[in-house]
């Protein structure tokens, strides 16, 4: 008896890539979250070195908890990656006002920010047909 071989095309492969690429981000950014809500001697002393109020930290975990569930949802994925987008300006930009490293620390949240879009690219057609960067036949 013959055996039989089946073929995956890459663009079924496709979204699973992006769903691994978006689960990254999204675990950190998940992570970080609950670690502003659990509110560990190291986050608040991490927070008030960076020259935030100990008061802010409760509320910018809610924040970066909700844009990241809004983020995993498929069906509000763009919105939550707008909003993270947003979220990881004002990382970068808190990290440039203290003066910190700008490979290992002010760009960090540019990196997580590149992979939360190329995983939404990969895993989101809607996406791909606003921006065709690769065309498939």
């Amino acid at each position: 008896m013959a055996s039989e071989v089946v073929i995956t095309p890459i663009k079924n492969r496709r979204p699973w890539a992006g769903y691994i690429v978006s689960a990254v981000p999204a675990l950190f950014l998940l992570l970080d979250a609950i670690g502003k809500l659990a509110q560990p001697e190291a986050v608040v002393q991490g927070t008030v070195g960076l020259g935030y109020n100990e008061s802010v930290i409760v509320p910018l975990g809610i924040t970066l908890l909700i844009c990241t569930i809004l983020y995993v949802i498929p069906q509000t994925a763009v919105l939550g990656a707008i909003l993270l987008t947003g979220y990881l300006g004002g990382t970068v930009a808190t990290h440039v006002r203290v003066g910190n490293p700008l490979f290992s620390h002010v760009l960090f949240g540019a990196y997580l920010g590149v992979l939360l879009w190329f995983g939404l690219y990969l895993r989101d057609t809607r996406l791909r047909s606003l921006l065709p960067f690769v065309r498939y036949q």
